[in-house]
């Protein structure tokens, strides 16, 4: 059964192989953060990058905090990216009781020191 997917996937076929295709793929902010979030830098805490959850690929995940770690580029400020970034975070909340945190392109890329901050008092609590 090696191309059956694992019970606790939620995600279809498609989304984990767009997930893997996009952790093969990261932008800057998401490479400069990942570089000091892995392995268990962040006080221990398992952080999963492009990690499917359900119909959505989330950023960086800890499943053990329920907490998802998004970094935004421009394309965000755009209306429908907003809207659609609104309905997937309502979704989260809701569906997974997950918290969503959010960081720009440029906050990720110019003060990493104070995200990293952020990202610790989050998983936390």
């Amino acid at each position: 059964m090696p191309n059956t997917p694992h019970k606790r996937w939620r995600a279809t076929a498609q989304v984990q192989a767009r997930a893997r295709q996009l952790r093969r793929e990261m932008t800057p902010a998401e490479k400069k953060l990942w570089q000091r979030t892995r392995n268990g830098q962040m006080d221990g805490a398992h952080i999963r990058k492009q990690h499917a959850v359900g119909r959505f690929i989330v950023d960086f995940f800890c499943a053990k905090a329920k907490l998802v770690i998004e970094i935004d580029g421009d394309v965000h400020a755009d209306a429908n990216q907003a809207a659609y970034d609104a309905e997937r975070t309502q979704w989260l909340n809701e569906q997974r009781d997950y918290r969503v945190i959010r960081f720009t392109n440029d906050n990720v890329l110019h003060n990493i020191d104070a995200v990293l901050e952020k990202i610790r008092e989050a998983l936390r609590k």
